[in-house]
């Protein structure tokens, strides 16, 4: 009989974020993998957790997972931790999941902390509907491509970026997205844990490249989407490039009837359907 992978939430800060039950199972499993086993022995240290570890990090995740089934289809418990969060989000975690279901394996999460979530709570932005970017692609193309796709997203958008880094972002954010309504969290349930609700104009203006105010610490944006309105009415700006015999020539021209272009044309126009004709006629 195989054994158990457990995800292992671990704190992000705060210590006492971890859960009765991680550090039951940390306790209780046969290895624990760890992202950087330097970083996570000091928490083992606090709990006097001694279970052994082994390394699983993002340079070496497919053939240590492919090891860490083996272990797994022998019948050992192994639970997974990244240096903080949640493991599986955004992190080489994923990849050994993946294996695991690949294989019929058991996998079992054991929640706890994640940055994602704690700013987007924090934030004030709307919750019901959002999108998790993590760090968005180091390769220039498929950034572009990325950013393009959330030009237009209406949900609330979450992306996290290191301080080196976090400048530059907001610049490829400003020039794609506009400027937007934006939550920055910083150092996330540590001791200078902060929310600032401002623009990204407004970041652009509180930073300076270095110096004494330079970033510092681990950030997450929760960026505010694109209200229905402003993509409607950016819509209707679209289609009154054309008039309104052209916009009729267009569905018309794909065979159409004229009765139902000139409720498409209405609708996209966001007029009545006797303005249209009313147009059409004189």
């Amino acid at each position: 009989m195989s054994g158990i992978l457990y995800l292992c939430a671990t704190p992000i800060g705060n210590l006492e974020d971890i859960t009765y039950r991680v550090v039951r199972v940390l306790g209780e499993v046969d290895l624990i993998a760890a992202e950087d086993t330097r970083h996570s022995i000091k928490l083992l240290n606090h709990f006097d957790i001694k279970t052994p570890m082994t390394s699983y990090h993002e340079f070496n995740k497919v053939d240590k997972a492919k090891y860490l089934v083996g272990e797994l289809l022998g019948g050992k418990n192994i639970a997974l931790v990244t240096d903080a969060g949640t493991p599986g989000i955004s992190d080489p975690g994923e990849e050994l999941v993946k294996q695991c279901i690949e294989a019929g394996i058991k996998v079992v999460p054991c929640p706890g902390a994640a940055a994602c979530i704690n700013a987007l709570i924090m934030s004030g932005k709307p919750t019901r509907r959002f999108c998790f970017e993590a760090f968005l692609p180091s390769d220039k193309k498929e950034r572009a491509l990325v950013l393009e796709e959330l030009k237009d997203e209406s949900r609330t958008i979450i992306i996290y970026e290191a301080p080196h880094r976090l400048l530059k972002t907001v610049k490829l954010l400003m020039e794609t997205l506009g400027d937007r309504k934006v939550s920055v969290c910083r150092e996330l349930t540590k001791t200078h844990e902060e929310m600032v609700a401002t623009t990204f104009a407004g970041i652009l203006d509180m930073y300076d490249e270095d110096g004494a105010n330079a970033p510092r610490g681990e950030y997450v944006l929760v960026i505010e989407g694109k209200s229905f309105e402003e993509k409607r009415d950016e819509e209707i700006s679209k289609w009154e490039e054309m008039s309104i015999k052209e916009h009729m020539d267009f569905y018309m021209n794909q065979g159409i009837a004229k009765k139902e272009a000139m409720k498409l044309v209405a609708k996209d126009r966001g007029i009545s359907k006797k303005d249209v004709y009313k147009e059409c006629i004189d």
